[in-house]
């Protein structure tokens, strides 16, 4: 889900009815009824129904189909719409963070040195295999497009908010910016790590990720080594 469909999603709940219904659904341990719904917030069923579909159609919730009698067979009724909290998270930051994605790695990695793998090399290889099946999971252009380009456009899509200066990919946007601030040699080595491994897996093979620190800005660039 991109930027612009997550903040929708989140707009939805800027409805007082749609928040106060998200809030019912969210807070109990099995789905529930459209009529539950509305009694719990004080409205017509028909409403509940309408502001309940809406916000399954922004993500936040969503439906299963039971019987609540619990009878099963001919004359046990039709299943009942259900609604729960969807199992997704939504979640919108400008600029863009991806704190899931570093502790991703950071946690790999632990787990690798538990097993007696030396810490700062688990790092890496966690970085640079999630890098490999980032670049393994992105969309192909329909069209034949540069390698740069093809790269920006994954990168793009982690957040990094790359650009081309002087034929090299500098990074505008680092997603891991208040971890690579306050442990900057461990974030920072596992970025250029994934990086690299997103590279490789794209078969770039003539670029080359540099750590090249610049204030406010990721400490990664993109240059070509032919």
């Amino acid at each position: 889900m991109d930027i612009t469909a997550q903040a929708s999603s989140i707009g939805s709940l800027a409805d007082e009815t749609r928040r106060a219904l998200y809030e019912y659904v969210a807070g109990q341990t099995e789905p529930v009824s459209r009529d539950a719904a509305a009694d719990a917030v004080g409205i017509a069923a028909h409403m509940a129904r309408f502001h309940l579909d809406k916000l399954v159609e922004a993500g936040l919730l969503e439906t299963e189909f039971r019987r609540l009698s619990g009878r099963t067979g001919p004359g046990a009724g039709r299943p009942s719409k259900l609604y729960l909290r969807a199992s997704g998270t939504i979640s919108v930051s400008l600029p863009e963070r991806r704190y899931d994605l570093v502790g991703h790695l950071l946690a790999g990695a632990i787990e690798r040195a538990a097993e007696g793998a030396d810490l700062d090399r688990a790092v890496a290889d966690v970085a640079h295999d999630e890098g490999v099946q980032i670049a393994a999971s992105a969309p192909r252009p329909a069209e034949p497009a540069e390698d740069l380009d093809r790269v920006s456009a994954v990168l793009a899509a982690q957040g990094f908010e790359p650009h081309e200066e002087d034929g090299a990919l500098m990074l505008a946007n680092c997603p891991f910016d208040s971890l690579a601030r306050d442990h900057t040699a461990l974030v920072c080595s596992a970025n250029l790590a994934l990086i690299g491994g997103i590279l490789e897996g794209m078969d770039c093979t003539h670029l080359q990720a540099h750590g090249e620190p610049h204030v406010g800005q990721c400490c990664v660039a993109i240059r070509s080594e032919v």
